[in-house]
Formats: structure tokens, C-alpha cells, sequence
């Protein structure tokens, strides 16, 4: 693996240079490791703390064995959610969603409120039908200018007709930089539209390193050979 901190082949660098080389290439290494286990040690913690004083104790593991082990909370929470996301599916859960709903509708400052959850909701934990289908190359903000896209779906209804084209629309989401979750929804003609091999998520790793990753194994700082 190499890393922008790699000596170069021709230069003799002194003990120093070498000392703060080793010491940014472990950085490098050690904080993605570092940052991953510190996240999902913060969130069991911060569920656990949630979830568990709504559990009786007669089901907590620290009854039985005097420690509190972390991450019990997000077993209850997993076991939880996917015994309600079953009930979900059934007519009497559908029917009680829809109850529920109706009197949400009818209550001013919560239904506001419940809309805007619901929609960032169903957003976030979009079925797999939903997802983009494949990284795309597109000419943005103008001609001669290229970006990343990608492909979501062929774009339907008022939106194809009303178009001045001759043939199909695709419907395009260019993210930012390097926040690839904000960017524009674009409409461009199916011949504009030019599909890359890289999959959607290394395109993604492209867009957020800024054009520093590459989908290339052998390093991801190069373009893979063509």
C-alpha cells in the first residue's frame, strides 16, 4: 500500500524525515481504524442507554453474570424492530399504521413534524429498487466539462413529454464534493449519458476523496490502467 507519504525512490531523506514519514503513514492507517471502532463503540453505548432501562431487568445478562456487557440494548433494538417490521406487514399492522397516521393528520404541529421523519425515513432505507443504478459520466455545469453522476432511473410522466427531446431522458443526481448526500437532479438525454464500469460505491469514494481514490486495488491513489 502506498501512501502520500512515501519517501520518494532518488532522495536520501535523514533520520527526522524518515521518523515524521513513518509517523503520517501510521496516522494513516491507524485513524480509519481508530475513527470506525470509537463510532460504533459511542452509538452501542448511546442505544444502551436508550433501550435498556426499558427492558425488565429479569431479561438483562448483568442480573445473571454481575457485568454490563455493551451492545445488549442493540440486540433488544434489532429483536425489537424486526418483530415490529413483521407486525408492519400484516393487514392488522397496516391497519393500525394507517389508524395512527390518520390521527397524526389531524394533529397541526405533529403531523409537520411526522411528514418531514417519515420522508427522510424512507429516503435513508430506500428499498434496493430505489438505489442508483450506475455511475455515470455527464457534461456539467457545460460542454468540456465532465462530472460524476449517477443514474437513478428514466425519467417518466410530465417530465418526458414535456422535454424538447427526440429520445430518452435519464434522470441523473450529481453529488458534491465532499458530501456526496447534497447535489442537483438532472434530466439529460440518453446519449449524453456515459456509463462507467466502477461500481456506484467507488464512484462515491471518488467524489468524496475529491479525485484522491481511484477504483484501482493496487493503489487507489492512480487510476486503474487502461
Amino acid at each position: 500500500m502506498t501512501t502520500p507519504f512515501d519517501e520518494e525512490p532518488h532522495r536520501r531523506p535523514g533520520l527526522f524525515a524518515r521518523l515524521r514519514s513513518s509517523f503520517l503513514t501510521g496516522i494513516v492507517v491507524i485513524a480509519p481504524v481508530g475513527l470506525t471502532i470509537w463510532l460504533l463503540w459511542t452509538v452501542m453505548g448511546w442505544i444502551d442507554g436508550v433501550v435498556l432501562p426499558l427492558v425488565p431487568s429479569t431479561f438483562l445478562p448483568e442480573k445473571y453474570i454481575g457485568i454490563n456487557l455493551r451492545g445488549v440494548g442493540l440486540i433488544f433494538f434489532l429483536l425489537f424492530t424486526i418483530v415490529v417490521g413483521w407486525i408492519a406487514k400484516g393487514i392488522i399492522g397496516r391497519s393500525l399504521i394507517s389508524f395512527a397516521e390518520g390521527l397524526v393528520d389531524r394533529t397541526p404541529v405533529v403531523r409537520s413534524v411526522y411528514s418531514g421523519i417519515k420522508q427522510i425515513s424512507e429516503t435513508v432505507f430506500a428499498q434496493t429498487e430505489r438505489s442508483f443504478e450506475k455511475a455515470c459520466l455527464i457534461q456539467y455545469p457545460r460542454r468540456g466539462i465532465w462530472a460524476i453522476g449517477f443514474v437513478s432511473t428514466t425519467a417518466r410522466g410530465e417530465v418526458s413529454e414535456r422535454a424538447e427531446t427526440g429520445g430518452r431522458l435519464m434522470s441523473v443526481f450529481v453529488p458534491t464534493t465532499p458530501n456526496p448526500t447534497s447535489g442537483f437532479l438532472l434530466f439529460f438525454p440518453e446519449e449524453d449519458v456515459i456509463e462507467l464500469d466502477m461500481s456506484v460505491e467507488d464512484a462515491a469514494k471518488l467524489v468524496i476523496s475529491a479525485g484522491l481514490v481511484y477504483p484501482n486495488s493496487k493503489d487507489p491513489t492512480q487510476p486503474p490502467d487502461a
